[in-house]
């Protein structure tokens, strides 16, 4: 049994806080980098050019990328044979979220209670995903989500009977209401299984994979790929100025699910789909 003092994990935490909204992944960065080079429309261009621009000097500025420095989103992995020391374990991660958006000068933007609307003042409480896998190391990934694409995501109980192509289309179609709300190009995170909220759950994950990796199922692997070129058919274009580029990446986790279900969720990324990890 090894044990870990949950200090560790706060530290951590405040660390991937001030990271993941500062530094874009290097993965996402080179493909806006490269779509700038591709757009069709000469606005379009200019834009990737403007967004390359600004993720270049929020690294040598150390400052955000976005003004929207999200809800905290957090997944754990955590080995089975860890043990946490020292308090609570979510209490340090609250407090690591803390943390890193007060002293890394991160924008707050969390309400007490979804009616009342009082900012917390710190960005907590964050969202807290936990999975228990094997082994005696922590996997800790932030994932910082901001509303305007948050907002414009979708979810829908299929029945068995819909087709690969029935929920390409839905997924298409929840891009094109979207617009240029989430801050095109965007990146498609795409549960499929599951049940209601498991699904949801895939899409958020699906999300926040690094943009370089495809689904291992062929399957998948090309569904994404046809995705990925019906939305920018669709001629959005970054920003919604119109172009080839409204999409970077279409990811899709799949879990099993009920012989008499078919969920399907979509979680809309902005072209800042920020996350960074840790492993302890």
């Amino acid at each position: 049994m090894r044990e870990i003092n949950v200090a560790e994990i706060e530290n951590t935490v405040r660390d991937l806080c001030i990271q993941a909204n500062r530094f874009l992944p290097k993965s996402l960065a080179d493909c806006i980098g490269c779509a700038a080079e591709k757009e069709v429309s000469p606005v379009g261009r200019e834009v990737l050019s403007d967004l390359v621009r600004n993720i270049e000097a929020a690294e040598r500025e150390e400052l955000a990328i976005c003004q929207d420095t999200g809800m905290a989103v957090i997944f754990l992995d955590i080995g089975q044979d860890v043990h946490f020391v020292g308090g609570s374990l979510y209490a340090a991660i609250n407090k690591g979220v803390a943390r890193g958006y007060t002293e890394g000068y991160l924008r707050c933007s969390i309400v007490a209670d979804p009616l009342d609307r009082v900012n917390t003042g710190d960005n907590t409480p964050a969202v807290i995903h936990t999975r228990i896998v094997d082994g005696e190391n922590v996997s800790v990934s932030v994932c910082p989500k901001g509303f305007g694409s948050e907002n414009m995501s979708a979810l829908k109980m299929f029945t068995p009977s819909a087709s690969a192509e029935d929920i390409e289309n839905f997924v298409v179609d929840v891009a094109a209401k979207a617009g240029s709300n989430p801050c095109p190009p965007m990146v498609v995170g795409i549960g499929i299984g599951g049940d209601f909220e498991h699904c949801a759950y895939l899409a958020k994950r699906a999300l926040c994979r690094d943009i370089s990796q495809k689904n291992p199922k062929e399957f998948y692997r090309l569904m994404e790929g046809r995705i990925l070129e019906k939305i920018n058919r669709l001629g959005i274009g970054p920003q919604g100025f119109g172009g080839s580029v409204t999409a970077l990446s279409a990811a899709i986790e799949e879990a099993p699910t009920h012989i008499a279900g078919l969920p399907v969720a979509v979680n809309i990324g902005c072209h800042v789909t920020r996350h960074a990890a840790a492993f302890l």
